[in-house]
């Protein structure tokens, strides 16, 4: 697993020393023009959000702009991880990002994301993020980020704890050491199950598993597999405690310079492959799950006296997330239980 991601990283930097620093975009978009768009994620290109970069977006819009627009797809973080993606899509150094939630400190309303417990099941997250509550979030967002245009909302994953020490029901967390994502909720989580967090970048996560600089971690079945931490982990707790977006950004300069039809080219696109994200990610599950388990991981699906006794734990971090945002929340979460 190492060794594939060393190769795409060599593979990968004699194509980004081709491309000039600043703006990602060649030409203005113009009739005849020729254009070149970059994209990047933070993902394996297995990932269901980053193949479908590679089977849908890129083809799509190369197709159906006849050839005038060229898409470069980065994964694993070959253009920076996610502060720096969106860092990047922001000042125009990239022109497209696929990021999950690093700008909802800026933008409170993102927190919906991470929101534990907030939907009945896959089928539910991808309807809400896939229709009307997607588009009135996404309009909140392009006037709260003017230099950026958020294009479609995509699945990271439903989101498993997963450890090295006995992992079988809600009271295993006690005492135990969990890398989480740095994000309040996340931390939150963990601490009220009577557990420590310790935030380490994806990147370091294997290592910190390997070494037991951590017991464990969270993150949907899919990320295991693809980071292989099945292969330094014996137990996962199939919680699904947050069903997390991935969503992707362009630049609004980027946007600018395209014309109306290559733009609505590029819209389209963008949708089409959240559609086939949500779609391959919600058949993966189970295939994910026979392949940790074949791995010699004890896998412990959450049932539903532990989840109520889940929730009434981090009742505290809900607590506070509702105070916190109260301008919003109970609003749109009142939006979002009502998809069907």
């Amino acid at each position: 697993m190492k060794m594939k991601k060393m190769l795409s990283v060599l593979l990968a930097a004699g194509m980004i020393a081709t491309v000039a620093a600043g703006c990602g975009s060649s030409g203005e978009g113009g009739s005849g023009d020729s254009v070149t768009l970059r994209i990047g994620d933070n993902w394996g290109s297995s990932h269901p959000m980053a193949a479908a970069l590679d089977e849908v977006f890129k083809p799509q819009i190369e197709e159906q702009s006849g050839g005038a627009i060229t898409v470069e797809v980065y994964h694993d973080g070959l253009l920076g991880d996610e502060g720096n993606l969106w860092q990047s899509v922001r000042d125009g150094s990239v022109d497209f990002a696929v990021v999950g939630t690093p700008m909802n400190q800026e933008f409170p309303m993102m927190l919906i994301s991470d929101w534990p417990f907030l939907y009945r099941d896959l089928d539910h997250a991808k309807a809400v993020w896939t229709g009307e509550v997607a588009d009135e979030v996404t309009a909140a967002f392009n006037e709260f980020f003017p230099e950026v245009e958020m294009l479609s909302w995509g699945p990271n994953s439903a989101r498993t704890f997963s450890s090295a020490k006995p992992l079988t029901c809600v009271d295993d967390f006690a005492g135990q050491k969990f890398r989480m994502p740095n994000n309040p909720i996340h931390i939150g989580i963990v601490e009220d199950l009577g557990a420590s967090a310790q935030v380490i970048g994806l990147g370091e996560l294997f290592t910190a598993l390997e070494t037991g600089t951590v017991d464990g971690q969270d993150n949907g079945m899919v990320t295991i597999v693809d980071q292989s931490f099945q292969e330094v982990q014996s137990y996962l707790y199939e919680t699904n405690h947050i069903i997390a977006t991935l969503e992707i950004i362009a630049n609004k300069g980027t946007m600018d310079r395209l014309t109306e039809e290559q733009q609505t080219i590029v819209r389209d696109a963008a949708k089409a492959a959240a559609v086939q994200a949500w779609d391959e990610y919600i058949a993966s599950i189970d295939e994910d799950r026979a392949t940790i388990e074949e791995a010699g991981v004890t896998v412990t699906q959450l049932t539903d006296e532990e989840r109520t006794k889940m929730i009434e734990k981090i009742q505290p971090t809900i607590d506070t997330l509702l105070e916190e945002n109260a301008d919003w929340a109970p609003d749109l979460i009142a939006k979002i239980d009502a998809v069907q």
